[in-house]
């Protein structure tokens, strides 16, 4: 099983994949756990450059063809292997985040977005994909307590610096993006607390399983 976690910066992406994790190792499956950008040994360095606030500078095509180049790899070396070995993957964000961030935030073309996704995949789309929504205020302010907390506000924070008006853009597209892909794709409230919003996600993968 191929799931995938979505949302905008702060939702609890991390806390909610680590509880999923325990959930399905109770059950006695093997899970491996991976991320993007940065899931292979080319994507670390990729994810380097993509994540950086140095690299303010870079063009909403070279975004993307970096984000392209990431998952191709990640697929190809590290998702792919892994399923085929038995085991539950899970990944915080995977094609999704590339179609809403630099469609519905960047302002490219989502079609041509998708057929680019197509290629970078290979044919594997996820199982199933989980978007954490919440108000971009409350994300982004959770967002910038975890980087300053952990020291990474420069070396990971070129998203959380973009204006608040991108990440209202990016809530919107995964909202957008969900409702077209309804079979795949389903949206949970991050604002609860951390328990709640569990609950909430293992009753979404207990009724995939079924």
């Amino acid at each position: 099983m191929f799931i995938t976690f979505e949302g905008i910066e702060g939702t609890g992406k991390t806390t909610q994949i680590q509880r999923v994790r325990e959930h399905f190792e109770a059950q006695g499956r093997e899970v491996f756990l991976t991320l993007e950008p940065g899931g292979s040994r080319v994507g670390r360095e990729l994810r380097k450059m993509l994540l950086h606030v140095d690299n303010s500078d870079i063009t909403p095509i070279t975004e993307l063809f970096l984000y392209l180049a990431d998952r191709a790899q990640h697929v190809a070396r590290v998702i792919r292997p892994e399923l085929e070995a038995g085991k539950v993957v899970l990944c915080d964000r995977f094609a999704d985040s590339t179609v809403v961030y630099q469609g519905y935030g960047r302002e490219l073309d989502v079609d041509l977005l998708r057929q680019l996704n197509e290629v970078a995949v290979d044919g594997l789309w996820p199982d199933l994909t989980v978007v954490l929504d919440i108000d971009p205020e409350t994300g982004l302010e959770r967002a910038n307590s975890r980087n300053a907390e952990n020291g990474i506000s420069r070396e990971e924070g070129r998203f959380e610096a973009e204006h608040i008006t991108f990440h209202r853009r990016i809530r919107e597209g995964y909202l957008t993006w969900a409702a077209m892909n309804r079979d795949r794709i389903k949206v949970v409230d991050a604002t609860p607390d951390p328990d709640t919003v569990f609950e909430r996600v293992l009753s979404i993968i207990e009724s995939r399983q079924a």
